[in-house]
C-alpha cells in the first residue's frame, strides 16, 4: 500500500483523536464537544473554520495557490442512541449512545488529511473540509445545504467515504451509479372497534386488520415493483392492546422501505396508501396513513466515481479495489449533496476478522489499523483533482 509517510507517523495521534471521540459520543444536532475538537483541531492546521453550520455543523477552508477550483470532502460527526457492549478503556461514557456507526473514523481519518495538507499538501485551489452532524436519521447533510453550505462555500464536486465491516483492510469499493438506497418511514394507524375478546362479532378487530395489511404489504415488493428494480419494505412495529381479554379500539403499523430510484419511492407510497385504506374500508374500519420521503438514494456521478477509483487503486493496488460492487441497502444522507454535486462516496474496508460485526450493532468499534489508509485516500484525492498545473 502506498501510505503517505507522515500519515503513517500521525497514526498513533489519529488514534487517540479517534477514542476521544469515541468515549464521548453526541447523537443528532448535538455534537457540541466533537464539533469543538474538530474546529480546535483545524484551527491549530493553519485552516480556517467556520462553526453552527446546522447548529453542529464545521467546515475547514484551507486555500493554496492562485487556482479558483474548489472540492469538498465529507465526514459526519454523529453517534447513536445504543448501549455500547463493548468493555474497552476508551468505550461510551454517555450512557445509552455509543459510536456504532464509525463516524468517529471518518471525522478522525479527515482530520490527518486536513492536518497533512495544510503542512505538505501539493495542490492549488481549495479544500472544504465539511464536519457534518446529523447523519443518522435527522438528515444533517439537507439542513446544511438549506443553510447555505454550497453558496457559502462553493465546490465543483464533493467526495464522502464510510467504513464497511466485513471488508478487508487496505480495500476501497466504489461504482458509478446508485451505491446507497433511497430511506423512507411509513406509520398505519387501524382505528376499529374495541370490546370484549370473547364476544368478537361486536368488534371491529384492528389487529386482525392490521395482520392482514401487513401481508399484503409484502405483495408490493414482490408482485407490483419490477423484480429489476430492488426495493425492501419492512414492518418494524406493531403496537396494541394493553390486556388477554380485550380487542382494543386501534393499533399502530410502523416501519421503513428501501429502493434506488423516485420511482419506486413514489410507487411504494401509493400502493401502501391505496392497500392499507381499502382494507381497512372493507372490514369497516378507519385508517390513518402516513408516508415520508427521507433520505434519496446515494447516488455517484460517473466521471468522480471512476476518479475516486483510481485514487483508491494509486493507494491500495488495483487488486484491492471493487469497482463493481453491489449496491447497499442502507441509506446515507450524503445523498443529498449528490443530488446539488457531482461527486462519489466510497467504502473502506473496517476489517473481516473473528469478532467483526456489522455497524449499528452495540460490539461494534472502528478499526484504528485503517486510520492512515483513509487519511491517505483523502489526500491523494485533493491532490489529483487539484494538481498544480506547470
Amino acid at each position: 500500500m502506498a501510505i503517505i509517510k507522515q500519515l503513517k507517523d500521525l497514526h498513533n495521534e489519529m488514534q487517540e483523536w479517534r477514542r476521544d471521540i469515541h468515549a464521548h459520543p453526541e447523537i443528532a444536532f448535538d455534537e457540541h464537544r466533537t464539533a469543538k475538537i474538530v474546529a480546535e483541531k483545524l484551527e491549530s492546521f493553519g485552516i480556517e473554520v467556520e462553526t453552527g453550520i446546522a447548529s453542529t455543523g464545521v467546515v475547514g477552508t484551507l486555500k493554496k495557490g492562485k487556482g479558483n477550483r474548489a472540492i469538498g470532502l465529507r465526514a459526519d460527526l454523529d453517534a447513536l442512541p445504543i448501549s455500547e457492549a463493548n468493555d474497552f478503556e476508551y468505550k461510551s461514557k454517555n450512557e445509552g449512545l455509543m459510536h456504532a456507526c464509525g463516524h468517529d473514523g471518518h471525522t478522525s481519518m479527515l482530520l490527518g488529511a486536513a492536518k497533512y495538507l495544510a503542512e505538505h499538501g501539493d495542490f492549488d485551489g481549495t479544500i472544504n473540509f465539511i464536519f457534518q452532524p446529523a447523519e443518522e436519521n435527522e438528515g444533517g447533510a439537507k439542513t446544511m445545504i438549506e443553510e447555505g453550505l454550497f453558496e457559502k462555500y462553493p465546490v465543483e464536486s464533493v467526495y464522502g467515504m464510510h467504513n464497511i465491516p466485513g471488508m478487508p483492510v487496505g480495500t476501497f469499493a466504489i461504482k458509478p451509479g446508485p451505491i446507497m438506497a433511497a430511506f423512507d418511514i411509513f406509520e398505519v394507524k387501524v382505528i376499529g372497534k374495541g370490546g370484549h375478546a370473547a364476544m368478537p362479532q361486536t368488534t371491529i378487530d384492528p389487529i386482525v386488520i392490521g395482520s392482514k395489511i401487513i401481508d399484503a404489504f409484502q405483495s408490493i415488493v414482490s408482485r407490483i415493483i419490477d423484480p429489476q428494480d430492488p426495493s425492501v419494505l419492512s414492518i418494524t412495529q406493531f403496537h396494541g392492546g394493553d390486556a388477554y381479554n380485550v380487542i382494543p379500539n386501534e393499533i399502530e403499523i410502523k416501519g421503513c422501505t428501501r429502493c434506488f430510484s423516485k420511482k419506486v419511492q413514489q410507487q411504494l407510497e401509493t400502493q401502501m396508501k391505496e392497500i392499507a385504506e381499502n382494507i381497512c374500508k372493507a372490514y369497516g374500519a378507519e385508517c390513518e396513513f402516513f408516508y415520508e420521503q427521507r433520505y434519496p438514494p446515494t447516488v455517484n456521478s460517473e466521471n468522480e466515481a471512476e476518479l475516486s477509483g483510481q485514487v483508491a487503486i494509486d493507494v491500495v493496488g488495483e487488486e484491492h479495489v471493487h469497482l463493481s460492487p453491489k449496491p447497499g441497502m442502507g441509506s446515507e444522507d450524503f445523498a443529498y449533496m449528490l443530488q446539488k454535486k457531482p461527486g462519489s462516496y466510497i467504502w473502506i474496508g473496517n476489517g473481516d476478522g473473528e469478532g467483526s460485526c456489522m455497524v449499528h450493532n452495540p460490539g461494534y468499534d472502528f478499526n484504528d489499523e485503517i486510520l492512515p489508509i483513509g487519511a491517505t485516500y483523502w489526500v491523494k484525492m485533493a491532490e489529483k483533482i487539484l494538481r498544480p498545473i506547470n
